[in-house]
C-alpha cells in the first residue's frame, strides 16, 4: 500500500470527461419514459442549455491553453489537445443520442398527445395561407438579410444566435450567400397555429385539446422568396455559431469594478468563435464558407438534424396539460414556523432551525427578512447576494429595511457568471436607496450565502444569521435541493459578524471557531476538511469506526481527493455523494476500496453540501456554500458552518442516509469514469421520499 503513489495521473478523473458523463446523466433523464413526456423535454433542454455553457466556458478555456500553452496539467495529466478530442469524441455521440431521443422517441409521444410540431410542407393550402399571412405581418418586418460579397463584409453572428444561411443563384453569375438572423429576444422558437386549423367540420374532431405549432425556422424559410423578390433561392440552412464567454477581467487595471464587469459582459457577445452548429443537410461549400470566415476547423463543426438549439423546446412547458408534468407539492413548513404571525424571533431563540428546500418551504427565510426590515428594534441587517433572480422580495425586503431607517450593507457579487447584468441592476437600485453596497472583491468571488440581522433586545444586542447551500432565490428555491440554517448561536453570529467587516473593510481576521473559511489562497478550508478526514483516519486506527460521508455538487481538487484515498488506505468507511464532477477514482485496490461514489440526477437540482464525519460517535456535521474544487478553495469566498445541534446533526445524517439508499435516480461511478445505475428489487425515490414524508422525514424510514 505505501509502494503506491497518489500523485499517479491514473488515479484521477478528467474533469471535463467527467463533466460530460454528468451531462449523459441528464440526458439519460429524458430518455427516460417513467418522466411524464413534458418532462423528459425538459431534461432535453437542459442538457442542451448545459452543453451550450460547456462549449462556451470550459472548451473556449481548453483552446486557449492549446494556443498559448499551459505550464500546469491537471491531476489526470491530459493535455488539452487530448482533452479537446475526448470532448469531442464523447460529445458527438450524445448529440447523436438527443437527435434520436427527440425525433423517435418524444415527437411521436407529443403526437400521440395531441401536441404537433408540423413541418411546413406537410400543411393543407389553407394552413400555409394563413401562416404566409402571418408571416408578412408579424414576422417579416423585423427581419434583416445581410449578404457579403466584396462591397459588403461577411456579418457578425452573434453567440447563440439562430441563423439562416440564405443560398441564392443568380442567373449567370452563381451562388451567393446570405445570412438572415432570426431575432429570438423578440420571437418565441415555436409559433403557435390556431387549432381551428386543423378541424374538418365534416368529420369529428380528436378528442381533448390540441396544440400546434411550427419552428420560426421553418415558417420563415418556407416563406423566404417574400424576403428575395424575383430571386432564385436554392437552400436555406439554420446554423448557430457559439462564443467564447468566459470573461476575462483586468481587475486590477480597473478603475471601477461594475463598470469593469459591465465591459466585459458586452465583450461576452463577440468572443471568439469556438463551435458552429449546422444542419446535416447544409451543402460542404456552404459549411466551408461559414468555417472559414468563422476560423473554425472541422472538429468544431458539429452536424444535426433538427432543431438546432434544443434549449428552446423548455418553451414546451408552457402548454397546459398538468398530465403531462410532474405532480406539484406544497411544501411543509419548519415546526413552530407554520404561523407568519408568529414571532420568528422567539422561535429561532428558542432553537436553531433547519430547512430543507424544496421539501420545507423558502417563505420563512422570506418573511425572516421581511419581519426583519419592519421590525422597530432591528438596527441592521448585512448580507450577501450571489444570484437572487429578476423579481426578488429578498431585495425588495432589504428595501424597506432601509426606508425604515436600518443600517442595510449588502455584498453583491457582480461576478455571477450569466448573471452578471441582473446583479449590476440590483447593485445600484440598492445604492440608489441608500444601502451600503460592496460590488465583490477584486480577483475573488464571493459565493457564501449569509444574511445577519442586529436586534436590540432587553439582554442587549442579540445577532440572528442565516446561511445555508443554496441562493437567495425563490425560483431556484423550488427546483434545487438545499439545506438552510437560522441560528442566533453566539460563536456562529460573532464568526460571521467578523466576516462581514473582513469583506466590507479592511478586517485582517483569518482565524475563525465556528465556521470555516476560504478567503482566496489565504483561507484555510481545505486544511481544515484534510484535517477532519486525518482526524478521522486516527479514530479509524484507535477504535476501528472511521466513517466520512460527503454530499456536495462536485469533487475536484486533488489534495482533498488524496486525503480521503489515505482515508481509504486506512480502512475509513467513505461514502460520497457528488451530483456532477467527480475526479476521484472509487474501487482501486489499494488506493479506494473503501470509497463508493455515487449521483443522483432527478427531478430537483441536487445542490445541498453536507459533509459527515463520525468521530468516534461525537458527530460532526457541516453546511454551506463550498465544493470541493480549485476554484471554491483558491478563488472564492466560501463559508462552511458546523453544526452543533445534536438533533439537526441527526437530521442531517438521515439525509444523507435517504439519499444514499437511492436505487432510482441514482448511478453508481465506476473507476473507469462511467456511470451504472443502482439495481435493486425494492426502488427507493430518494426526492419523492422526501416530499411523501416533509415535514416528518426525520422520523420515518424509506
Amino acid at each position: 500500500m505505501n509502494d503506491i503513489s497518489l500523485e499517479n495521473p491514473e488515479l484521477y478523473i478528467n474533469r471535463e470527461v467527467s463533466w460530460i458523463e454528468f451531462n449523459r446523466k441528464v440526458l439519460e433523464e429524458a430518455q427516460n419514459r417513467h418522466h411524464p413526456l413534458l418532462e423528459r423535454v425538459k431534461f432535453l433542454s437542459i442538457f442542451s442549455s448545459n452543453l451550450d455553457e460547456f462549449m462556451m466556458i470550459r472548451v473556449s478555456g481548453l483552446r486557449r491553453q492549446k494556443k498559448d500553452g499551459v505550464l500546469e496539467l491537471p491531476a489526470d495529466g491530459m493535455t488539452p489537445t487530448k482533452q479537446l478530442w475526448a470532448i469531442r469524441t464523447k460529445t458527438l455521440d450524445q448529440v447523436s443520442e438527443a437527435e434520436d431521443c427527440w425525433n423517435k422517441e418524444i415527437m411521436p409521444e407529443l403526437n400521440a398527445n395531441n401536441i404537433f410540431i408540423h413541418s411546413f410542407s406537410e400543411l393543407t393550402t389553407s394552413q400555409k395561407e394563413y401562416l404566409r399571412h402571418f408571416f408578412q405581418h408579424e414576422i417579416f418586418p423585423a427581419l434583416t438579410p445581410m449578404a457579403f460579397d466584396i462591397g459588403r463584409p461577411f456579418p457578425f453572428i452573434s453567440n447563440l444566435s439562430l441563423n439562416l444561411a440564405v443560398i441564392i443563384d443568380e442567373l449567370n453569375q452563381g451562388k451567393f450567400f446570405s445570412r438572415l438572423k432570426i431575432p429570438r429576444d423578440i420571437f418565441n422558437r415555436l409559433i403557435r397555429i390556431p387549432t381551428e386549423l386543423f378541424i374538418d367540420d365534416h368529420e369529428n374532431p380528436r378528442c381533448g385539446v390540441e396544440y400546434h405549432f411550427i419552428f420560426i425556422e421553418d415558417l420563415i424559410s418556407s416563406n423566404i422568396d417574400l424576403l428575395f423578390p424575383e430571386k432564385k433561392i436554392v437552400g436555406c440552412y439554420p446554423f448557430v455559431v457559439t462564443r467564447d464567454a468566459d470573461l476575462e477581467i483586468k481587475e486590477d487595471e480597473a478603475s471601477d469594478l461594475l463598470t469593469a464587469i459591465e465591459e466585459g459582459v458586452e465583450m461576452r457577445r463577440i468572443g471568439s468563435p469556438i463551435r458552429l452548429e449546422i444542419k446535416s443537410s447544409m451543402p460542404e461549400w456552404v459549411q466551408n464558407i461559414l468555417a472559414k470566415k468563422l476560423d473554425l476547423t472541422p472538429s468544431y463543426v458539429y452536424k444535426n438534424i433538427t432543431p438546432l438549439r434544443k434549449s428552446d423546446l423548455m418553451e414546451l412547458l408552457g402548454i397546459d396539460r398538468p398530465d403531462l408534468k410532474d405532480q406539484p407539492f406544497l411544501p411543509s413548513y419548519p415546526c413552530g414556523l407554520e404561523d407568519d404571525e408568529k414571532d420568528i424571533f422567539s422561535v429561532i431563540k428558542s432553537g436553531d432551525v433547519l430547512f430543507f428546500h424544496p421539501y420545507e418551504s423558502f417563505t420563512p427565510v422570506i418573511n425572516f427578512l421581511e419581519k426583519a426590515a419592519g421590525d422597530p428594534d432591528v438596527i441592521a441587517i448585512k448580507m450577501t447576494l450571489y444570484r437572487v433572480g429578476p423579481k426578488s422580495p429578498v431585495v425588495d425586503a432589504l428595501l424597506r429595511a432601509r426606508d425604515n431607517s436600518k443600517q442595510v450593507s449588502v455584498m453583491v457579487e457582480l461576478k455571477a457568471r450569466f448573471d452578471e447584468q441582473n446583479n449590476i441592476g440590483w447593485a445600484r437600485a440598492l445604492e440608489r436607496a441608500g444601502v451600503h453596497v460592496v460590488y465583490g472583491i477584486v480577483g475573488i468571488k464571493v459565493h457564501s450565502k449569509l444574511c445577519m440581522v442586529v436586534r436590540r433586545e432587553k439582554e442587549g444586542l442579540r445577532t440572528y444569521v442565516h446561511t445555508g447551500t443554496g441562493n437567495y432565490n425563490p425560483t431556484t428555491a423550488r427546483i434545487y435541493s438545499d439545506i438552510g440554517l437560522i441560528t442566533c448561536d453566539p460563536g456562529i453570529s460573532s464568526d460571521v459578524s467578523d466576516l462581514f467587516n473582513l469583506l466590507t473593510g479592511y478586517s485582517g481576521k483569518r482565524d475563525f471557531t465556528d465556521i470555516i473559511v476560504s478567503h482566496g489562497r489565504t483561507g484555510k478550508m481545505r486544511e481544515k476538511i484534510i484535517s477532519l478526514v486525518d482526524n478521522e483516519i486516527e479514530q479509524q486506527n484507535l477504535h476501528g469506526n472511521g466513517r466520512i460521508v460527503l454530499k456536495m455538487n462536485q469533487l475536484v481538487d486533488k489534495e482533498v481527493i488524496k486525503s480521503l484515498y489515505r482515508a481509504s488506505q486506512a480502512g475509513v468507511r467513505v461514502d460520497l455523494q457528488v451530483r456532477g464532477i467527480c475526479c476521484l477514482r472509487p474501487g482501486i485496490e489499494g488506493v479506494s476500496e473503501n470509497i463508493t461514489c455515487s449521483s443522483i440526477v432527478g427531478r430537483f437540482l441536487e445542490h445541498s453540501r453536507i459533509f459527515y464525519f463520525r468521530n468516534n460517535g461525537d458527530e460532526r456535521v457541516l453546511i454551506g456554500s463550498a465544493d470541493m474544487m480549485p476554484r471554491n478553495l483558491n478563488r472564492r469566498v466560501e463559508v462552511l458552518v458546523g453544526i452543533k445541534d445534536p438533533v439537526i446533526r441527526k437530521e442531517l445524517f438521515r439525509i444523507l442516509e435517504i439519499h444514499l439508499m437511492d436505487t432510482v435516480n441514482c448511478r453508481i461511478l465506476n473507476s473507469d469514469g462511467s456511470y451504472t445505475p443502482q439495481e435493486a428489487e425494492d426502488g427507493c425515490d430518494a426526492q419523492q421520499w422526501m416530499i411523501d414524508h416533509r415535514g416528518e422525514w426525520n422520523k420515518g424510514h424509506p
